[in-house]
């Protein structure tokens, strides 16, 4: 399933989800390995790094185009048509596609070359406190298109004195070699809006856009989470040839005198942070395993997820549109320090990740925050200026939604005036043995004078770790009556203090580490153990102490 919902009711689309033929390194046994998944659930290959080659044949019903939409590889894709190389993507995190025009009917085959390798041409998989997985991990579909298609669809909506409007903008795209008259129809509910009759060159996108105000809208909120089908369709000599639909929702976010604003209103955010990561699974979560993890977040009454430390699968986020969870979704770069963000291939990946983050994901309406950069050299000029130019990538694009980046450099962070929302990451109880009062006072204290006055301020990780099933009496370290001691004791200063407006528990579930690099030494069992429930989903103690605080703290 590559969305909750039909995108298409006009273009004809084929998921080609399954089993593929497979062979790692060029070896000469072959497998069958299922599509999405990742390489690492076959016995064969518990814990390998390299190359692995994907194919399966795909018969094509009707001459034409067709587009080949790959919702994410982990993390370097070669895409071969019939042979022919026809796409190259990095990172495992963001979707993209690729066009072959002219495609005969008949049998054809699709080949991926797939490279989970470590390295300089990888600059954000690195070894890290998550693990990088091999293999086509989320959905792939086969599209049929016509020589002009809809290629993408912005929905902003906005609200003056009471009345609800949007900006609809529209791409469409002429891969011909020739010009091409159109027209665009969209409906949303009881409006209708049509273009005029409208020239493309060839070989082009053309972008048009529609305006007005919507009437009796219900808009999306966390606690009312109203969702709109926006149904567009492209003719071409006045014949529907094309369509795309999107879910939309009505909503404003901003900030403003410490606060952020839902629709109007402040809002608090009781959160996770929550890698995909699912024992069986891998990060090729299932959907099943998906909808587990929204019912336990939200049996624990939180309202918020933040999507550490990439941007997540679509199929997660139509489930936060749908149960009215906020999102803050983040790209692609965790714990680098200047010399790995020196990478002479870093700025351009990073780029790249910004850009098919916000293209595919702007409309869902439970993204209300964008983050970039987790914990790394904001203490630095060459950091900084980084830290800038993401920034203005991300308000190039979106105007709508506030930016913010989680810190860990207390004291020394030299990049919190340029946010909209400072975030900042403390274990204090677990790293740091002091008093949590005093620690977050000093914080706060330090984010006024640094360029953070005036600005809301979320604590956008704290925690501590526990072995599922350790119980101690005397509460030890690694214990689950320590863990639920620390988080509690967090809980208590952070949410009664006005001065905060959210906090993001580290982490949902237990993932696993990369053995390479430093961080297996400090992470038993090569798993990042601070999740409230494990790796199957098992709850700890800490589980029904969130519940209770979640519950009768900030309201």
């Amino acid at each position: 399933m590559i969305r909750l919902f039909d995108t298409h009711h006009i273009r004809q689309m084929r998921e080609l989800d399954g089993m593929w033929d497979f062979k790692m390194d060029n070896a000469e046994k072959a497998y069958q390995l299922p599509v999405p998944g990742c390489w690492e659930q076959h016995p064969d290959f518990l814990n390998h790094r390299g190359h692995g080659t994907y194919t399966r044949t795909v018969y094509i019903n009707k001459s034409g185009n067709i587009r080949l939409e790959f919702k994410g590889v982990s993390h370097t894709a070669d895409v071969y048509f019939d042979g022919n190389k026809i796409a190259h993507h990095y990172n495992a995190f963001t979707p993209f596609s690729v066009i072959v025009k002219d495609v005969t009917q008949g049998e054809h085959e699709i080949r991926v070359e797939v490279d989970n390798t470590f390295g300089e041409h990888s600059s954000l998989h690195i070894p890290n406190d998550y693990y990088t997985y091999g293999g086509i991990t989320r959905p792939v579909a086969l599209e049929y298109i016509p020589d002009a298609y809809i290629k993408n669809i912005r929905f902003t909506p906005m609200r003056t004195n009471g009345v609800w409007s949007a900006k609809i903008e529209v791409d469409i795209q002429n891969i011909s070699d020739k010009k091409i008259n159109i027209e665009i129809f969209s409906q949303l509910s009881k409006y209708e809006m049509k273009s005029d009759i409208l020239e493309i060159d060839a070989q082009s996108t053309f972008t048009t856009a529609f305006e007005r105000t919507f009437e009796d809208i219900r808009p999306w909120s966390n606690s009312e989470p109203n969702l709109y089908m926006l149904n567009t369709i492209l003719y071409i000599d006045g014949k529907p040839v094309d369509d795309l639909i999107e879910r939309i929702g009505f909503r404003t976010i901003d900030v403003g005198n410490t606060k952020i604003y839902l629709n109007g209103e402040p809002i608090y955010f009781k959160g996770f942070n929550r890698h995909e990561d699912y024992a069986v699974d891998g990060c090729a979560i299932t959907l099943q395993h998906m909808v587990q993890d929204m019912d336990l977040i939200q049996d624990m009454n939180a309202n918020a997820i933040r999507t550490c430390h990439y941007p997540n699968d679509e199929r997660f986020l139509d489930l936060c549109d749908e149960r009215g969870i906020m999102v803050w979704e983040e790209n692609h770069a965790r714990g680098l320090v200047l010399h790995d963000m020196q990478n002479p291939n870093f700025e351009q990946q990073c780029a790249d990740c910004i850009r098919e983050m916000i293209e595919n994901h702007y409309n869902h309406p439970s993204i209300v925050i964008w983050g970039i950069l987790n914990e790394c050299a904001a203490e630095t000029e060459e950091g900084r200026r980084i830290y800038k130019n993401q920034y203005e990538q991300i308000k190039s694009m979106d105007l709508s939604r506030p930016t913010t980046s989680a810190t860990c450099r207390h004291f020394t962070d030299i990049c919190l005036d340029l946010p909209d929302v400072v975030s900042f990451n403390m274990y204090s109880g677990w790293y740091q043995d002091c008093p949590i009062d005093e620690r977050n006072d000093e914080q706060i204290a330090w984010i006024k004078q640094s360029g953070g006055n005036n600005k809301p301020i979320i604590v956008s990780e704290l925690g501590a770790a526990a072995i599922y099933g350790y119980r101690d009496r005397s509460h030890c370290k690694w214990s689950e009556e320590r863990q639920a001691d620390i988080i509690r004791d967090n809980l208590s200063v952070y949410m009664r203090d006005d001065r905060i407006m959210g906090v993001f528990i580290w982490q949902f579930s237990d993932c696993r580490v990369t053995e390479e690099g430093e961080w297996f030494a400090t992470r038993a069992r090569c798993h990042n153990n601070k999740g409230v429930v494990d790796e199957y989903r098992r709850p700890k103690m800490a589980y029904d102490t969130i519940k209770e605080l979640f519950e009768i703290l900030r309201v």
